[in-house]
């Protein structure tokens, strides 16, 4: 043990060195705190230093029934020591392998999902604050490594935050042997997880074998890594703030949807990152941003709930919606159609046609003949769908249509047809067929219009 870590007053020195690194930002002194308690040597010391700070704890405690017996034995240990601490204590019992096989994930990561998720539900249960973890700046390296180890952008160079929504870490300044040492001072015991010990997770091999050989080899790497954690975090803070400068320069958002415009995109020498963080928390990954700098118009790229579009001059950006496949019969002798669009028929009876009376896009005329027809629908455009645009000679593609009109993705998927005996007679908003025109002079007719919202 080093000198500083065994001076008499060291455990005073912790306790103020947590309470400086608390300040006035991870914790409200007016709620309880909800601590994560697992009986190690880690929890147990952020229970005892909170506790001599002054602040209301309850703790919460996982029994995850993965190492038998031991197991047990942590939940046992809590439960004494919350007694002795006259801390109110929450346990509840997890069953882990159902987990991982509803969900597909590893047993590490079930552990993870099931243990915050009932730590949430419990700090709302309890009126509690927020949530302490135990984590200190030895698991903050290891962080660093194993997420560069992935491969990771600047944001995973910062290690873990003090604070992320509820969950704070206020041991994130003091070190391992700095925990071991006060609670040696403190004559405070704890239990210790014997999985721990083992080399078969990869956290595990870089806490006991590649970190130990690096520190040995290299005095002072840790300092050094500490303070490079801390650089990165303020590079990523000036980073952050850069990209949403330019992120209202390049994206112009209308509503729910953003607009890319590709030639101010391509000016930045970076332009992939750039696009890559404009569209990273719609849950794009970086691959796909560097594919979509290169694909052809036309091509879509999507995550669980967005579509990004490539056009000519820009990348269009919405969220996807369920799009209704559904037809809808229409009844043109009535006087309105009320789903899945709002249209009003009118029956025009002894008033001879003029095209001024019609758009031919949001209001068109059809001659009585459509009438006969056995059924007629308003239905979403599919793929490979063709129509004879009025006043123009043979057929066209709808998608060509649209894609003369400049229409976005968005605009595209919200259009609807009117057919009928399955020929297409409007593009609803857009342009009338050549079916069921009406001729000259012509007094019985129908005028069908599109109430728009």
């Amino acid at each position: 043990m080093s000198e500083r870590l065994s001076h008499p007053f060291f455990s005073k020195m912790l306790v103020e060195k947590v309470k400086s690194f608390i300040g006035s930002r991870l914790i409200n002194d007016d709620q309880p705190v909800l601590v994560a308690l697992s009986g190690g040597a880690d929890s147990v010391a952020l229970l005892r230093v909170l506790l001599a700070l002054g602040y209301e704890c309850r703790a919460a405690h996982c029994n995850f029934h993965l190492r038998g017996e031991e197991s047990n034995r942590d939940e046992q240990f809590v439960a004494a020591l919350c007694n002795k601490l006259n801390v109110a204590l929450d346990v509840k019992h997890f069953d882990v392998p159902a987990c991982m096989s509803e969900h597909g994930v590893s047993m590490e990561m079930a552990c993870r999902q099931l243990r915050y998720e009932w730590f949430e539900e419990l700090r709302k249960e309890r009126g509690c604050g927020c949530i302490a973890v135990a984590h200190h700046n030895d698991d903050n390296i290891e962080t660093l490594f194993l997420n560069a180890l992935r491969g990771t952008g600047i944001a995973g160079l910062t290690g873990m935050k003090p604070r992320n929504g509820v969950v704070v870490r206020p041991l994130l300044c003091v070190s391992r042997a700095e925990i071991l040492a006060w609670l040696g001072e403190i004559k405070q015991d704890y239990v210790t997880d014997s999985t721990n010990l083992e080399n078969d997770a990869r956290r595990n091999r870089l806490r006991n074998i590649v970190l130990p050989a690096l520190y040995k080899e290299f005095p002072g790497a840790k300092d050094a890594l500490l303070t490079t954690i801390e650089n990165v975090r303020q590079c990523n803070e000036l980073y952050c703030e850069s990209v949403g400068v330019m992120r209202n320069i390049v994206s112009d958002r209308e509503g729910d949807s953003i607009v890319i415009d590709l030639e101010i995109l391509n000016s930045f020498e970076n332009r992939e990152m750039l696009l890559y963080e404009i569209l990273k928390p719609l849950g794009f990954n970086s691959e796909q941003c560097s594919n979509m700098l290169t694909s052809a118009v036309g091509r879509h790229f999507t995550t669980s709930s967005h579509m990004a579009a490539i056009n000519r001059a820009t990348i269009d950006v919405f969220p996807l919606q369920p799009r209704d496949e559904n037809v809808y019969i229409v009844n043109l002798d009535g006087d309105k159609v009320v789903e899945p669009v709002a249209l009003e028929i009118i029956h025009v009876e002894d008033e001879a046609f003029s095209p001024a009376m019609v758009d031919g896009k949001c209001t068109i005329a059809l001659s009585n003949e459509i009438l006969q027809c056995s059924q007629v629908l308003l239905r979403h455009w599919r793929g490979g769908d063709r129509f004879k645009p009025f006043g123009m000679h043979g057929s066209k593609l709808v998608s060509d249509l649209f894609t003369d009109l400049k229409l976005s993705e968005k605009e595209k998927n919200a259009a609807w047809l009117l057919e009928a005996d399955g020929e297409i007679v409007w593009v609803l908003g857009y342009r009338a067929a050549q079916l069921f025109r009406v001729p000259a002079k012509c007094s019985q007719f129908l005028i069908l219009k599109l109430q728009l919202p």
